[in-house]
């Protein structure tokens, strides 16, 4: 009989291809089909409470917009060097946010998602942490969380060190092995270790680009991610994380880079395994639906084959298939 095995089932904000992300739906959810962990995106509210939400930028997953009462809210900001306008999470307190509804991030690709749109309130980190410990209890077996801190040094520079409320808030809760903490930001990952918070530490790296916090620190001189992917920078990286998460073409492109971060000594994680043919790669669609399934099941079995050692995905039970079917 095969059993499962590696790698680490991650669901991304819950079941998010199932149910509107970050909610008390989706979070339990994954677990109910068999995720090992679930990954809350956190940022912060104006006195401090860590929310749960994809982004500070609130418009394309809540009611926030149809809500007159906050109309006023609505700004432009620049966050991490990007100009967005809407409503932010730290401009509203933990009681005003409270009374928003979660909405669909992606309506046009997840419509049966959709329909559950106004069913849920937002959650707080502390409500997490709540289900967690429910459905390990449920199950008979240590659940995990995979905290992703966003946003690090634009907080900090509004005198909202997420740093400071995220060890506060997990410290007591958190262990070696039911915590994991990543950011793309590798300065709040070191900040939160100096807090003495246990856990795994891993550093998220995008295809492009360079770290925020780097770039706020050195400008154009910041190195890229790619440059912290070349084996000097993997190695380095390796005197201060535990991992690294990289978003899934690096791990498809051929260049065996799980690994020569295992050589390194890193785990390796990969974001984000979706069934839908807006996120399959090319040779994976089918028809010409976006929100149609692809061949999900050939692009889940070419990642897991690379070895890697944990996946983040939208529908946790498609990855369990994959595994079972290996």
């Amino acid at each position: 009989m095969n059993t499962r095995r590696a790698p680490l089932i991650i669901g991304h904000r819950g079941a998010s291809g199932y149910r509107p992300e970050h909610t008390r739906a989706a979070y339990e959810l994954a677990f109910a089909l068999g995720a090992d962990a679930v990954e809350p995106d956190i940022v912060a509210t104006k006195d401090g409470v860590l929310v749960l939400r994809h982004e500070n930028e609130i418009s394309g997953t809540t009611d926030v917009a149809s809500r007159p009462e906050f109309a006023a809210r609505r700004t432009t900001k620049v966050i991490d060097g990007a100009s967005l306008s809407g409503w932010f999470t730290e401009d509203f307190t933990w009681s005003e946010l409270s009374t928003l509804r979660a909405t669909e991030r992606l309506p046009a690709v997840r419509q049966a998602a959709a329909t559950f749109d106004g069913m849920y309130g937002i959650l707080r980190l502390s409500g997490l942490l709540a289900i967690v410990d429910a459905e390990s209890a449920r199950l008979g077996k240590q659940l995990a969380l995979v905290a992703e801190i966003k946003h690090a040094t634009y907080f900090e520079s509004i005198g909202l060190p997420l740093d400071a409320l995220f060890a506060a808030e997990i410290g007591g809760w958190a262990t070696p092995t039911n915590l994991i903490v990543e950011s793309f930001e590798q300065g709040v990952l070191g900040a939160i270790r100096g807090r003495g918070v246990p856990g795994r530490y891993v550093f998220l790296i995008e295809a492009s680009g360079a770290p925020a916090d780097l770039v706020a620190r050195l400008g154009t001189a910041a190195p890229s991610y790619a440059e912290h992917l070349a084996d000097d920078g993997l190695a380095r990286l390796a005197e201060d994380v535990d991992g690294i998460s990289v978003d899934k073409p690096l791990i498809l492109s051929g260049g065996e880079l799980v690994a020569r971060a295992h050589a390194a000594g890193l785990s390796v994680f990969t974001w984000t395994l979706r069934a839908e043919n807006e996120f399959l790669a090319r040779q994976h669609r089918k028809g010409s639906s976006p929100g149609d399934y692809g061949d999900w099941l050939a692009e889940f079995r070419a990642i897991i084959g690379t070895g890697v050692d944990g996946v983040f995905a939208d529908q946790p039970d498609l990855v369990v298939a994959a595994l079972t079917a290996q």
